[in-house]
C-alpha cells in the first residue's frame, strides 16, 4: 500500500493542472471535406443528384447531394447518413456496394475514397455548404487582397508604458478584457521552462544553483544567450521544423521506390541551419531552390541538403494509374510548400476554385506545373576527390566482374582446346582475387543528399482534379493574390518561386513563422491555426502584436534567435502557470496570456530527459539514424529513424505526428497505455536501474541520496512530506515478487511522475 501511496503522492500534484487542451476547431475537418469529399460529390454524384439534375429532369431517387440540407434529408430510400454514425443511412452502404443500390453505377470507387467518406461521417460529417445551391462565379482577386493576412504587415505604434513591445500589446488586451495577470514564475520554474523551450533537455542541478545565485538583473537573459549558443538548441528546434516538413526516411505509398538511405542529412542540415541562425528567408530559399541560387553557399552540403524538404516527399507506385500517382505527388509538394511556408491551403483548389480563399484552380496548377516532371534524385555532397575515387573503383569493379562472368561463360561452353581452358581457369583465379581486393579496398559510398531537381514545363488545369480531363493552360507562376518578383510564364522556375515565397513583400511568410515560433513557446499561436491563415483559420488574438513581430523579424535579418530572445525576455513569457478563478470566467483558455502555460513534454524531450537523469544520454550530434527499438539506443530522439510505413510504437503512443502530411502542431492525448509504458516497459526499467546506480554514488545515506535524486530529476529539494514518504518506502524489505530493489522502484516512480513529464 505504501508503494501505491508513493506513486499517488508523486503523480497527484501535477494532475490538477494537466487538463487536456481545448478541442480543436473544425477548420481541419472543413479542409478534409473540401479536399476529399466535395470533389468526389461533384465528379461522381452531381450529374444525377443535384438541383441542376432536377432542372434537366435527370434527378434520381429524389436525392440531392449539392447542399448540406439536401444531403441530410436523403431521398426516396430514406436518410443518406447520420453524422457520427457510420452504420446508419444509405450513402456509405451504396458506396461500398453493400446495398441494393450501388453508387456510382459506373463502377465502385477506390477503397481509399470510400475510407475517406467513412472517416468524414465518423468525424461528424462537417459540411460548410450553405442551404443555397452554389453558383458558378469567378474569384475576385482584388477583393481577396483585402483579407487581413493578405495585406502587408505594418509596424503599429506600441501602446502604453511597458518596457517592451510584446508586453505592451499583451497588457493592452488585459485592460480591454478586464484581466489581471498572475505573478511572475520563480527562478526554478523559469530556468526549467527556458531549458526545455530552447534545448528540450532539463537544466543540471549545477545550472539551477548558478542561476539562483546570480542576482544580476540580466541573469535570465544570460541563461537564454547560453542556451541559444548551445548545440542542443538546433536539435530541439529542428524537430519542430521537421514536423512541418513531414520528415521521414521511407514511403508509405509504395514498395517500388529506392530507399532514402541518407535522408538523415536533411535532418542534420536543419539542425545546422538553426544553430547557425541562418536567416529564415535564406532557410526558405535553400529548401526550394538551393541548387539554383546564384549566391548559394560554396559547400555542397549547405547548398543541396536542404532540398530534402521536397526531395523526401511522397512517391507513389506508378505501374498502374501512373498519371494519378504523379498528380498525388504534385499535390504533396504544393500542399507542403504552401501550408508549410505561407499558411495557405492552396491544395483545396486542386479540383475547384477555393471555396473560401482567393485561390482559383489555375493558381494551384501554376505552382504544380513548376514541379511537373522534376526529379527525385541524389546530389553529391562529398569532396570531388572522394567522389572520383569511388567512381573509379566502381568502374574497376564492373570491368573486372564483367570479365570474370565472360570467362566463366566461355568455360561452361567447353568450346576451347583444353590448353586454352586451363589458361582461362588460371585471366579466372586472378580475376577472382582481383575482384576480392577491389571490394576490400572499395572507398565508402559518396555522401549524397536526396533532392528534388529540374524545372517543370508547366501544366494544364485538371478539370475536377482528373488527370484524364485537361482544361485551360495554367502558366507557371505564383498565386495571383500575392506579389511575385517574376511574372508568370514558361520561364518561371523553382528559383522564382523561392524568391516569391521568401520575399519581404510577401505578407504571409514572416507572419506565419513568427506565429509558429510563438505557438511552440506558448502552446498556442497568436493565430491558433498555424498552417491556415485563410478565412477558415482563426483570426489573430493580438493582430497588432503579430504584425509588430513580423515587421521587426524582417528588420532584424530574419533572425530566429532574435525572435526567441524577444519572446523569452518579455514579462508575458515569465508569468507563472497557476490558474485564477476570476480570469477563468473571462478567458479560461488563456488566449490573452494572463498566465504561463503548463505543457506536457513531447516524446523526444521526455525520452531524452529519462536518459539524461539516468546518466545514459549520448550527446553525440549528427549522423545516421538509429532504431528506437534498439535496447542500447541512447542518443537523442531527434536522431531516431522516422518511418511513414510503420511508425515506431513509442512515437505513436506519445502523439508523434503523421509524417505523411505537414503538421502544424501536435495533439495531446492521455491514454492508459502511456502510464503502463512508464511502469512496465523494459526501457523505463533500464533507466530506473541506471538512475538508482547514479544516485547511490551521490551519498552515503538514504537522506542524501533522496535529496540528490530530486535535484537531478526536478531541479529542487524534496519537500518534508515527500522526504518522509521516500524514507519510509526505502526502509521496507523487498519480497520474493519484487524484480527491482527498493531504490530501483523508487527511481522508477520519480522518472514516471507528472512533475518530470510536465513543464510549468
Amino acid at each position: 500500500m505504501l508503494r501505491i501511496a508513493l506513486v499517488v503522492a508523486l503523480f497527484a500534484p501535477s494532475f490538477a493542472l494537466a487538463a487536456d487542451p481545448a478541442p480543436a476547431v473544425d477548420a481541419k475537418k472543413v479542409e478534409f471535406f473540401e479536399t476529399k469529399i466535395r470533389p468526389v460529390l461533384v465528379e461522381q454524384c452531381y450529374g444525377c443528384h443535384s438541383e441542376a439534375a432536377a432542372k434537366e429532369k435527370k434527378l434520381k431517387g429524389g436525392f440531392k447531394l449539392d447542399t448540406k440540407a439536401a444531403l441530410l434529408a436523403g431521398g426516396e430510400t430514406g436518410p443518406a447518413m447520420v453524422p457520427g454514425k457510420v452504420a446508419a443511412g444509405t450513402l456509405l452502404q451504396s458506396l461500398k456496394y453493400d446495398a441494393e443500390l450501388k453508387m456510382p453505377p459506373k463502377g465502385k470507387l477506390p477503397d481509399a475514397v470510400i475510407k475517406d467518406f467513412e472517416k468524414w461521417i465518423a468525424d461528424g460529417a462537417v459540411d460548410p455548404r450553405t442551404g443555397e445551391v452554389a453558383k458558378v462565379a469567378g474569384i475576385d482577386i482584388e477583393k481577396g487582397k483585402q483579407f487581413w493576412s493578405l495585406q502587408a504587415p505594418k509596424e503599429p505604434p506600441v501602446p502604453g508604458n511597458a518596457k517592451g513591445a510584446i508586453d505592451a500589446f499583451v497588457q493592452a488586451k488585459w485592460t480591454e478584457k478586464g484581466l489581471k495577470p498572475v505573478a511572475q514564475a520563480d527562478k526554478r520554474t523559469l530556468i526549467r521552462r527556458a531549458y526545455y523551450d530552447l534545448t528540450g533537455l532539463p537544466p543540471s542541478a549545477e545550472a539551477v544553483d548558478a542561476f539562483l545565485a546570480d542576482k544580476s538583473p540580466n541573469a535570465f537573459e544570460k541563461v537564454i544567450d547560453t542556451l541559444l549558443a548551445s548545440a542542443q538548441y538546433g536539435e530541439k528546434w529542428a524537430r519542430h521544423w521537421l514536423d512541418v516538413a513531414r520528415y521521414a526516411e521511407d514511403q508509405a505509398h509504395t514498395f517500388g521506390v529506392k530507399p532514402k538511405t541518407q535522408a538523415w542529412r536533411y535532418r542534420d542540415w536543419v539542425i545546422a541551419a538553426f544553430n547557425a541562425d541562418m536567416p529564415y528567408d535564406r532557410f526558405v530559399k535553400l529548401q526550394i531552390a538551393g541548387d539554383m541560387m546564384p549566391d548559394a553557399p560554396s559547400d555542397a552540403f549547405t547548398k543541396f541538403a536542404g532540398l530534402g524538404f521536397l526531395g523526401l516527399g511522397a512517391e507513389y507506385y506508378k505501374n498502374t494509374a501512373k498519371d494519378q500517382a504523379i498528380a498525388e505527388e504534385l499535390d504533396d509538394r504544393v500542399d507542403t510548400l504552401t501550408r508549410g511556408f505561407m499558411g495557405f491551403t492552396v491544395a483545396c483548389a486542386r479540383c475547384h476554385d477555393h471555396k473560401f480563399d482567393p485561390i482559383p484552380t489555375r493558381d494551384y496548377y501554376s505552382i504544380a506545373g513548376i514541379y511537373m516532371g522534376t526529379n527525385m534524385s541524389d546530389a553529391a555532397i562529398g569532396s570531388p576527390d572522394d567522389l572520383k575515387a569511388y567512381n573509379t573503383a566502381q568502374a574497376d569493379l564492373k570491368r573486372t566482374d564483367d570479365k570474370l562472368k565472360k570467362t566463366v561463360t566461355e568455360l561452361k561452353a567447353k568450346k576451347d582446346p583444353w590448353t586454352v581452358q586451363i589458361a582461362k581457369l588460371l585471366q579466372m583465379k586472378e580475376l577472382t582475387e582481383s575482384l576480392a581486393k577491389i571490394k576490400k579496398d572499395m572507398p565508402a559510398a559518396p555522401q549524397v543528399a536526396h533532392v528534388i531537381s529540374g524545372n517543370g514545363p508547366g501544366m494544364k488545369v485538371y478539370i475536377r482534379g482528373n488527370p484524364a480531363t485537361k482544361g485551360e493552360d495554367a502558366p507557371k507562376g505564383f498565386l495571383q493574390v500575392l506579389p511575385s518578383p517574376t511574372p508568370a510564364g514558361a520561364a518561371y522556375t523553382r528559383l522564382d518561386l523561392a524568391n516569391a515565397v521568401a520575399s519581404k513583400d510577401n505578407p504571409l511568410t514572416a507572419r506565419v513563422i513568427v506565429n509558429r515560433v510563438w505557438a511552440w513557446h506558448f502552446g498556442r499561436g497568436l493565430v491558433n491555426t498555424p498552417s491556415n491563415f485563410g478565412k477558415l483559420g482563426d483570426k489573430p488574438s493580438h493582430p497588432e502584436l503579430l504584425d509588430w513581430l513580423a515587421v521587426n523579424f524582417v528588420k532584424n535579418g530574419w533572425s530566429m534567435k532574435w525572435l526567441h530572445k524577444q519572446i523569452m525576455t518579455a514579462t508575458t513569457y515569465q508569468l507563472e502557470s497557476q490558474p485564477n478563478l476570476e480570469n477563468d470566467k473571462t478567458d479560461a483558455a488563456n488566449v490573452y496570456l494572463w498566465r504561463g502555460t503548463r505543457k506536457r513534454l513531447e516524446i523526444e524531450d521526455w525520452r531524452d530527459t529519462l536518459l539524461a537523469a539516468s546518466g545514459n544520454l549520448d550527446t553525440k550530434t549528427g549522423g545516421p539514424s538509429f532504431n528506437l527499438n534498439d535496447a542500447n539506443a541512447k542518443r537523442r530522439t531527434v536522431y531516431a529513424k522516422v518511418s511513414r510505413h510503420e511508425l515506431d510504437g513509442l512515437l505513436r503512443l506519445f502523439d508523434f505526428p503523421d509524417a505523411n502530411v505537414t503538421a502544424d502542431k501536435r495533439t495531446v492525448t492521455t491514454v492508459p497505455q502511456q502510464q503502463l509504458f512508464a511502469l512496465n516497459s523494459a526501457f523505463m526499467v533500464s533507466q530506473a536501474q541506471a538512475f538508482a546506480r547514479r544516485v547511490e554514488t551521490m551519498g552515503t545515506t538514504d537522506e542524501a541520496r533522496v535529496t540528490a535524486a530530486y535535484r537531478i530529476a526536478y531541479g529542487r529539494a524534496p519537500e518534508k512530506a515527500e522526504f518522509d514518504l521516500a524514507l519510509r518506502f526505502l526502509k521496507l524489505p523487498t519480497t520474493t515478487d519484487d524484480k527491482l530493489t527498493r531504490w530501483q522502484q523508487y527511481a522508477q516512480v520519480l522518472l514516471a511522475s507528472n512533475e518530470l513529464l510536465y513543464v510549468d
